[in-house]
């Protein structure tokens, strides 16, 4: 039997007006960056901005989202590793600690499911 797919909506708020991109990501297995291949991205044109991905395999996944403030590809840090720009997870992975896969996962089955993600900043806005 063919493995079942399904469709996963993932909305992102707490999106910063006048902001950059936002970069939504998939994870599966883990939140490190090879996890995460699959992922879109989309200008900040509003307070809410709603990502859909069709076809994703049923399992446990993860979302990780940031907005790309300065436009430059990446989540910007700070020499600690510290996120510079608004960044946000699935589950209750939160922004005191590294963020870890288990509090981020969700359960995806047919025909699929829809998850909120909330950004923010872990340092106030230079």
């Amino acid at each position: 039997m063919p493995a079942a797919a399904a469709t996963v909506q993932v909305e992102i708020d707490g999106i910063e007006p006048g902001g950059g991109p936002l970069r939504v990501a998939l994870c599966q297995g883990s939140l490190a960056e090879a996890a995460c291949a699959r992922g879109d991205e989309a200008p900040a044109s509003a307070n809410r901005v709603l990502f859909t991905f069709q076809g994703v395999p049923a399992g446990t996944y993860a979302v990780a989202a940031y907005q790309d403030a300065n436009g430059n590809g990446r989540l910007d840090r700070t020499g600690l590793g510290l996120p510079l720009e608004p960044y946000g997870f699935s589950g209750i992975a939160g922004r005191r600690a590294r963020p870890d896969f288990a509090e981020a996962a969700f359960s995806l089955r047919e025909p699929g499911g829809s998850i909120r993600v909330r950004l923010g900043r872990a340092l106030p806005r230079r």
